[in-house]
């Protein structure tokens, strides 16, 4: 990789850390690529329909397919998707010898392992601490007020990975500009997501059962459709300490398709809610049953439980449950890491780069980079070897 992204930073220092750091492997890419090659870069900023369509790909299926894939990573499809983005997973995905990798012990081992990193430098995390507001004094933001009502003060700067919508609640009206209150509210949100959680007996399930799933069920609606595209996870598969001896966990969901409004205002209670329940998880068993076979039985699991968007936007803190911003490649771009309030820094899927797991771990690290000194910046990537 000529840049990478663990080199940019959100201030001028990124000229030392990755302009000069690297340029010798971009010159020699830019060699690679020639002068067509070279001028062509710019359709890294542009759709990736736009690519798609300059090699001539007509064929149905593999449209859908490119369409599904930048959709599960960024919730739109190719045609709203940073070219860059989709060039950078595809060459992750294609490598030779590459295979799609799976966490020992689950995705939460991932999470042990950052707190890990952060404990040992120094850090602390602090749980069942939930922000009430950020505090602005004389303008810049100084650190955060709890619900308990204690005060955490921030030494160089607070940073919100909250979406850019919760976060704007969380700030007083009066210190925020109202170009930045009407950018926020005028952002288009993508929709919502349901979820379904099994826990159930492996007896009957075949041995050989994969622990990734996709169902789509009409390629004609297209993969932004709701009730259209089911993902099915069966981490015990890899891991079997994810469930007791014999069992299996399974988590399926419809990935950013599922609208808020049909949801809003309804009591979590109420036998009304409850019913939707049932109505718009049917299409999460049904793809259930067929990816699992005959062997499973939805009457034999011994654990059931059904998330909506209300699920989201309650235990997520995501505004309408929304999975994040839906800025179009070409007509918009995800806003950058500070803010107009001094000391107030975002990162997460409402900042660039944007929406999914890559993304949001480089924004993260931009925010990181650009609070400490560029020779501390530069030693971690010594450190890192890049």
């Amino acid at each position: 990789m000529a840049l990478p992204p663990l080199s940019i930073r959100g201030d001028l220092g990124v000229l030392s850390t990755a302009a000069a750091r690297y340029a010798p492997s971009l010159l020699k890419s830019f060699a690679q690529m020639g002068p067509q090659g070279a001028l062509g870069a710019t359709k890294l900023l542009r759709p990736f329909s736009e690519i798609i369509d300059s090699l001539g790909i007509k064929d149905p299926f593999i449209r859908n397919w490119l369409d599904l894939l930048a959709f599960l990573l960024a919730g739109v499809k190719t045609n709203g998707i940073l070219s860059a983005e989709m060039v950078y997973m595809f060459s992750e995905w294609y490598k030779p010898g590459c295979s799609l990798e799976y966490p020992l012990h689950g995705s939460g081992a991932i999470v042990d392992a950052l707190v890990r990193g952060l404990q040992k430098f120094g850090g602390r995390i602090s749980l069942k601490s939930h922000v009430e507001n950020i505090v602005v004094e004389k303008g810049r933001a100084v650190g955060v007020k709890l619900r308990g009502g204690q005060f955490v003060r921030a030494r160089k700067a607070v940073v919100s990975n909250a979406s850019m919508w919760d976060t704007l609640s969380l700030l007083p009206p009066e210190a925020v500009p109202k170009s930045y209150q009407d950018g926020i509210e005028t952002t288009q949100q993508c929709e919502s997501f349901m979820h379904l959680h099994l826990g159930f007996d492996a007896e009957g399930i075949s041995d050989d059962l994969g622990i990734h799933h996709i169902v789509v069920n009409d390629w004609d609606r297209g993969v932004d459709a709701d009730q259209n595209v089911v993902l099915i996870s069966v981490p015990s598969v890899l891991s079997p300490d994810l469930a007791p001896p014999g069992k299996h966990v399974l988590h399926a969901y419809t990935p950013g398709t599922e609208p808020f409004e049909i949801w809003e205002g309804l009591d979590r209670r109420s036998n009304e809610y409850k019913n939707l329940k049932a109505e718009r998880s049917e299409v999460m068993w049904k793809a259930v049953e067929k990816a699992l076979g005959p062997g499973f039985n939805r009457e034999k699991c011994e654990v059931k439980l059904v998330g909506t968007p209300l699920t989201h936007q309650r235990f997520l803190r995501r505004n309408r449950g929304t999975y994040g911003p839906a800025i179009l490649a070409g007509k918009g771009t995800f806003p950058g890491h500070s803010t107009p309030i001094p000391q107030l820094m975002c990162c997460g899927d409402s900042t660039f780069p944007g929406i999914g797991v890559p993304a949001v771990a480089a924004s993260g690290a931009i925010v990181a980079n650009s609070l400490v000194s560029v020779t501390e910046h530069s030693r971690l990537l010594d450190a890192i070897g890049i």
